[in-house]
């Protein structure tokens, strides 16, 4: 989508939400009207849940937003004593709508000093088990991810099956442009070996298909570095080729989103400026001999 039509969907969703809160805000001790109001609403709502704020910066991360939404939407079910594990089911699987039950509900009653605690052990472990998830999410993308070489055209420095530590904030880490994906997996989950997002991989060229509408525009995080000649860069393939066929022939070798693309890792030998030129099997930058 584009950034107006996520714009869109943005002010959407506030209506949604705003109309399925409405009520609760009041019984909390806000205004109603607050409910509608974009990304105030998200602090105001942290203040009912009895949550940090910088919760809220969640909220907004790709990826990592898929996992607080449900978590968020349990927490404000059983700030209004929604506590029974029927009700935390049906918040989940009603993707947060179970929510407009409790809204429109006379009987519903705001629970201010409520224990937020887990009232069991498997609550707790569960509890530990999703930030653990979301805290390993947000390192493994915006800040280091983990790689294995792939092939074998670095081999005089690197091996296949080395094991790599990539540092994607010294050059501004690439926010995910797949808005619907499991967290810190690439393209395939693993022992199941299903798709790990949500993309019509037949229709990628036309994007026609709603699935493929669910994508961001292209954005990266500020970095404080540059890439340097001869350093080593790890980026997503123009086409993939993991499924060992001629990438050149065949369509759906180029029908994944950018940032599920097969990853290579590759040296840099030329930087924007440079002339090169291949001499006898060696490569020359600017003249120069490379080595």
């Amino acid at each position: 989508m584009t950034i107006f039509e996520w714009l869109i969907f943005f002010f959407v969703v506030q209506l949604i939400h705003g109309l399925g809160t409405w009520k609760l805000y009041i019984k909390s001790g806000y205004k109603g009207s607050l409910a509608f109001i974009p990304i105030y609403n998200a602090f105001i709502l942290m203040k009912i849940i009895n949550r940090p704020f910088w919760w809220v910066i969640l909220l907004f991360l790709p990826i990592i937003n898929l996992l607080i939404f449900p978590v968020i939407w349990v927490e404000m079910a059983r700030s209004f004593g929604k506590n029974s594990t029927t009700d935390t089911i049906a918040t989940v699987a009603s993707f947060g709508f179970f929510i407009y039950l409790i809204n429109y509900s006379s009987s519903s009653k705001y629970i201010n000093e409520r224990n937020l605690n887990p009232k069991t052990a498997f609550g707790e472990w569960l509890s530990s088990i999703i930030f653990a998830i979301i805290l390993a999410t947000l390192v493994h993308t915006y800040f280091i991810q983990p790689y294995v070489i792939p092939s074998s055209s670095l081999e005089k420095s690197l091996l296949v099956g080395d094991f790599l530590l990539v540092s994607k904030y010294n050059f501004g880490a690439r926010v995910p442009m797949t808005a619907v994906a499991a967290p810190m997996v690439h393209d395939t989950i693993p022992i199941i070996k299903k798709k790990s997002y949500l993309f019509n991989d037949e229709d990628a060229h036309q994007k026609t298909s709603w699935l493929n509408k669910l994508q961001f525009p292209y954005f990266r995080l500020p970095g404080f570095d540059v890439i340097d000649r001869n350093e080593i860069v790890v980026f997503n393939s123009p086409a993939d080729s993991t499924d060992n066929i001629n990438i050149f022939s065949s369509d759906r070798n180029y029908n994944k989103p950018i940032d599920k693309k097969i990853n290579l890792v590759k040296r840099c030998v030329g930087i924007p400026g440079d002339t090169l030129e291949i001499r006898n099997g060696f490569v020359h930058i600017n003249g120069e001999k490379n080595v």
